[in-house]
């Protein structure tokens, strides 16, 4: 897998597992900012297979895509425990590497998670409604017809700052996907265990929603709370998907206290 690394080779580990089909730079772009603030991490943000500068291989479900995560941590982190972050489906992955390592993660946040299924007409979402935009902003642009389509329907604050962070961090990795490879995958989408198929996880966690997250809601993502006793849930007014960079104060916010609370626990 490519992985990309900030913060040198000691510190407590960060994985990063991005959303679909885009890769690490989602990841970075956001949490970046928040570690050149703070010591002491080392941040790991790989490709998923099929996206990205990962090449997709044989895989061909969402199992192979987990065990190719968990492989990564084997060979780079072994057993040093690590705190963990994704991000729409890489949050369903990294709820899964709870369930396999849940001695070994030290706190779990999820940006934009899906919920209790992938099944995207199964979902309990709002439709999606623009609240804050910029007259024109679409009118002269250098995307592509299908990053603008992207951006016009998911987008829940369209201003040229948001538009900046999109070109950025989701534009080029919607162009590098594997589309056959993200076809073939979404066949056997749904993990063959369930990620909350086993004890809860008392470890602080965060849930991230967007109020007007139109891709994922934030009603399913609710359900999981009892499986994650030390759970911040925060719902976020004025943003959707992408509320990273939609609400990045608040974002910022809510990340920071979810480090502070997995700082002040005891050791493992």
């Amino acid at each position: 897998m490519h992985l990309v690394t900030h913060g040198g080779d000691s510190g407590t580990p960060v994985l990063a597992l991005h959303g679909w089909p885009v890769d690490h730079r989602l990841m970075s772009g956001c949490l970046e900012p928040i570690f050149t603030r703070r010591t002491g991490y080392r941040r790991l943000y790989p490709d998923l297979p099929g996206m990205g500068r990962t090449p997709a291989g044989d895989a061909a479900s969402s199992d192979d895509l987990l065990a190719a995560v968990l492989a990564l941590v084997g060979k780079e982190l072994g057993t040093t425990p690590f705190l963990l972050v994704g991000e729409s489906y890489g949050g369903y992955l990294s709820r899964a590497v709870v369930r396999a390592l849940p001695d070994q993660v030290l706190g779990l946040a999820l940006i934009c998670p899906v919920g209790q299924t992938l099944d995207r007409a199964a979902r309990v979402r709002p439709p999606h409604v623009v609240l804050r935009a910029t007259p024109g902003l679409l009118d002269d642009t250098d995307l592509d017809a299908a990053a603008a389509a992207e951006y016009a329907e998911f987008v829940v604050v369209q201003t040229p700052q948001t538009l900046r962070r999109f070109r950025a961090e989701v534009v080029p990795a919607l162009q590098a996907a594997d589309m056959a490879a993200i076809e073939r995958i979404e066949r056997r989408w749904h993990l063959s265990e369930g990620p909350e198929d086993t004890v809860p996880f008392e470890r602080p966690t965060l849930f991230l929603c967007g109020r007007q997250d139109s891709a994922v809601g934030y009603v399913d993502q609710f359900a999981l709370l009892p499986h994650y006793p030390r759970a911040t849930f925060a719902v976020l007014d004025v943003a959707g998907h992408n509320l990273q960079f939609e609400q990045p104060a608040l974002f910022e916010t809510l990340m920071e206290d979810w480090l502070d609370r997995c700082a002040a626990e005891p050791p493992r």
